[in-house]
């Protein structure tokens, strides 16, 4: 009879400590979220760490890339947070596109381009990736390639417009997509790879 005693305590005690923990774990991950609901756009983008959480797939990368966009062109972002958006998107472009982006001068012309986007009282309201099924895979020169739509709509004067972009990407040594280039849909050959 003690033992069967016992046991019930130890089973009642085991289950509070559960219940004690998992309240404890809901509290915490509560206060995560509430803290990143209070979170601006802008601060959310640059508090993810792209070495520890780099998007898995091209679009996923687009899709972060477009949220960088977005941030530059809504008008929000302050002089020091274009810089280190900047950065940030410098972080998703190839070794390539790196090599003839020297960071200097790619943030004088990011600058030069927010400033003149908001001088023309221009801002961008979505930034729409095709779906994953619509991404063209093909290998070249030994690398593997990516290449997707990118729908940007934004506003000019009270009009809405719409920007196609098509983004090609390139997996990396680490097997990461990585932006290599990219260009206005009409620029681009579709029926041809490259």
């Amino acid at each position: 009879m003690k033992a069967r005693q016992v046991r019930v305590t130890m089973i009642i005690v085991i289950l509070v400590l559960g219940m004690v923990a998992y309240y404890a774990y809901l509290s915490g991950r509560a206060k995560d979220e509430k803290a990143e609901a209070n979170m601006t756009a802008v601060e959310l983008v640059l508090s993810r760490n792209l070495e520890g959480d780099y998007p898995a797939t091209p679009k996923e990368v687009v899709k972060f890339y477009s949220d960088i966009m977005k941030c530059l062109y809504s008008g929000e972002a302050s002089e020091d947070e274009v810089d280190a958006l900047g950065m940030k998107a410098r972080e998703l472009f190839d070794d390539d596109l790196l090599a003839i982006n020297e960071s200097g001068s790619y943030l004088i012309r990011l600058r030069a381009e927010v400033a003149d986007f908001q001088a023309h009282k221009r801002k961008l309201l979505r930034a729409t990736p095709t779906s994953s099924t619509n991404v063209d895979y093909y290998e070249r020169d030994g690398f593997s390639f990516a290449r997707l739509l990118c729908i940007y709509n934004y506003n000019e004067d009270g009009k809405n417009y719409a920007q196609r972009l098509i983004y090609l990407l390139r997996r990396d040594s680490g097997r990461r997509w990585k932006i290599y280039g990219w260009d206005l849909e009409e620029n681009v050959d579709l029926t041809g790879e490259g």
